[in-house]
């Protein structure tokens, strides 16, 4: 290894024997049983300035990319298979004797050209027979609808479908390369006439890039490529056979996302039934999700039963006094009842990964089924000249009686002569020149062939081939109504074998936060000091969704956001507890340093979980918090000597809303005892004073 790196480097090779270390004397020289040490080489330097280990690292990264998205990952425009998937089809065709073969002996086969091992060659199998298009299977296959697994290759078989064979295979058409060992023949493409990619749809993740094709209805796709050679306006929508309900708004064209529902209705006053699903979801995970958020109560729902079998079939039992509407609602928005799936479609076009879109995946389609249909044309019309031209040389080699001429011939090369001179005189029927070939063919006739040769029936044969010969002309003429002309037959053998399963509509959004305005009770126990909707005891704070923000107030003028705890200690001195909202105008009375202030003001933006301060010092306490607006404030002040009011009413319409970390106007020096928004029975209205005035300090 070391050796191929210094080579792969640029350094020279030691001669065989090996050579001699510099400055060493003879008695160093190797014996016959040993070999010098090569010399120790710097590799040199490219001209880049690179290390040479990192531009091999690179190469061989780029080899290795290239190989994973044009050998593997990704599907190729012209047919619309990836590798294993062509590698499956060919291996079928070349075993097809039109019965079913177990699925072990398929994928043995296939590993022929498939060199990742049977299990990939296994799973792309069953996948391409539950798409039930070009494979069909005899066993268990697995269930698209529970997830269950397919059955070992050993016990399931399968076979070509008919349409597969028609429309996907032609050998002359087709091109072949060596396969990885170089042992056998592997197709560069197949020459298929319908638009696999969009039809099986694909996912498939490479180096640098992936790539995901939705799978579209077959019938609907015929009919575009019927709008296509007409020049007429089309679109496609995607078709999946779990059904359910699909959102195509935000679809572009195979290059954004479908939101996808599964369909539920309902059965009775207190039931709901699912009976198709979302792309990409099983009953088994599902059913997972619904007891996920029937934990988190979430759902209203009491109990799932799945009786699934051939067809989806899920009911769900909802909780005492619950609207089905509201339930339905509640499963969309938190379960996989619904979901969203990407797509993006990327190709390899001409031995390049290229970005399309739908539309110009099918327009190449159409464009490569009418160079196929020309082809396939071309390559009748030639049999059928070959035919004709066979058939009136035999017709002339028998009513001429040119065979009596080679009896008189002694040699092989004299017999040539003589079939050759006897056709001569009729070379104006001929559809070309006679070959050797042509000669060779006349020989071979047995005499019973020449002795029960009936001339009329062989003429009406020809002229049946000049018929068919004028049709293909005339299709060759008119290529675009031949095109057309074929896609409607498949439709009308086909279509209706396939109809929409996927319905397509579009969804109102679901309010996730009104539809949980309700879920959570956060209760307050004040005597312990615990906080959230997992408290049994004291009282209830708020209703609130699992999606708010909850605000906490403390007396010492500290707050926080958080999230709807659990249960949280919080302490036994939380004056306010109530959802976020920035934009709320609070009104507060504080004391700060032993004066009071009155303030009102907004919170603003906060850090969820992060300690905020609502008033100034540390020795700040809160007498009176309120997310109201009050238009008076009734004070009372403690006891003092010489005191001549003890009460006064303080005026706050008008107040200035303030930020949260502004100090707020100042009441009085004195110190107060009590402090309400409404007239209190502690209030004294035999006792007259002056009305408060606030002022900044």
């Amino acid at each position: 290894m070391t050796k191929q790196l210094e080579l792969e480097f640029g350094g020279e090779e030691d001669p065989p024997g090996g050579a001699p270390v510099p400055g060493a004397t003879a008695g160093d020289a190797p014996g016959p049983a040993e070999e010098a040490p090569a010399p120790f080489q710097r590799m040199p330097i490219p001209p880049d300035g690179r290390d040479p280990l990192q531009s091999l690292v690179d190469r061989n990264f780029l080899q290795y990319a290239s190989y994973v998205i044009c050998d593997r990952a990704i599907p190729n425009l012209e047919d619309g298979l990836k590798p294993v998937q062509r590698r499956i089809l060919h291996s079928l065709f070349e075993m097809d004797d039109g019965r079913f073969m177990k699925v072990a002996n398929v994928v043995g086969h296939c590993m022929r050209y498939h060199p990742h091992g049977d299990a990939s060659i296994t799973d792309a199998l069953v996948a391409l027979v539950n798409r039930g298009y070009l494979i069909e299977g005899q066993g268990n296959f697995g269930n698209i609808f529970t997830g269950d697994r397919a059955a070992a290759a050993r016990y399931i078989e399968c076979r070509l479908t008919e349409l597969a064979r028609k429309e996907v295979f032609n050998k002359a058409l087709t091109r072949f390369v060596p396969s990885y060992d170089s042992r056998n023949q592997e197709p560069v493409a197949l020459p298929a006439k319908l638009p696999l990619l969009l039809m099986l749809g694909t996912e498939g993740i490479a180096v640098g890039l992936s790539t995901r094709i939705l799978p579209h209805n077959f019938r609907e796709l015929l009919e575009a490529q019927v709008a296509v050679l007409n020049k007429q306006p089309f679109s496609l929508l995607p078709d999946f056979q779990q059904g359910g309900i699909m959102d195509v708004t935000e679809y572009d064209k195979g290059n954004g996302r479908v939101r996808l529902r599964a369909c539920i209705r309902k059965k009775e006053a207190d039931k709901l039934c699912i009976t198709e699903l979302p792309y990409g979801a099983t009953t088994e995970s599902l059913t997972a999700s619904i007891e996920d958020a029937i934990r988190k109560k979430k759902v209203p729902v009491r109990s799932i039963d799945d009786f699934t079998a051939e067809r989806v079939n899920i009911e769900l039992t909802l909780t005492q006094d619950t609207k089905p509407d509201k339930a339905i609602q509640a499963l969309y928005a938190f379960t996989a009842c619904e979901s969203a799936v990407s797509c993006q479609t990327f190709v390899i076009q001409r031995g390049r990964p290229v970005l399309l879109d739908v539309e110009r995946i099918l327009e190449e389609n159409t464009r490569q089924l009418v160079a196929i249909l020309k082809q396939e044309l071309l390559l009748r019309k030639r049999n059928l000249l070959e035919e004709i031209h066979a058939r009136t040389l035999v017709e002339i080699f028998v009513e001429n009686r040119i065979y009596k001429a080679i009896e008189a011939c002694r040699t092989y090369p004299a017999v040539q002569k003589a079939v050759r001179d006897g056709l001569e005189p009729f070379l104006d029927r001929l559809q070309r020149e006679v070959t050797q070939k042509d000669i060779e063919m006349l020989l071979g006739i047995p005499i019973r062939r020449i002795s029960r040769f009936d001339l009329d029936r062989s003429r009406q044969a020809t002229a049946q081939l000049g018929k068919e010969l004028e049709e293909v002309e005339k299709h060759l003429a008119d290529l675009q109504a031949y095109a057309v002309a074929y896609l409607k037959g498949l439709l009308r053998t086909h279509g209706p074998s396939h109809p929409r399963r996927t319905e397509v509509t579009t969804f109102e959004s679901i309010e996730i936060r009104k539809l949980t305005a309700q879920e959570l009770e956060i209760r307050y126990d004040r005597e312990k000091g615990y906080l959230g909707h997992a408290v049994k005891e004291g009282e209830c704070v708020l209703r609130c969704s699992s999606y708010d923000k909850i605000l906490l107030v403390w007396d010492t003028g500290v707050y926080k956001v958080i999230q709807p705890p659990e249960r949280l200690f919080v302490d036994a001195n939380v004056v306010y507890c109530a959802g976020m909202d920035r934009d709320r105008v609070v009104t507060m009375v504080y004391t700060e340093e032993g004066m009071p202030y009155l303030k009102r003001f907004r919170f603003g933006g906060a850090i969820l979980n992060k300690e905020y301060r609502c008033t100034g010092g540390g020795d700040a306490r809160i007498l009176l918090f309120t997310d109201e607006t009050p238009e008076e404030i009734y004070v009372k002040y403690k006891p003092a000597k010489r005191q001549r009011i003890h009460q006064q009413v303080f005026a706050t319409a008008d107040l200035p809303v303030k930020g949260v970390k502004a100090r707020g106007s100042f009441l009085a020096p004195k110190a107060v005892d009590k402090v309400a928004v409404k007239k209190p029975r502690w209030w004294n209205p035999a006792e007259s004073g002056p009305r408060g005035v606030l002022f900044d300090r």
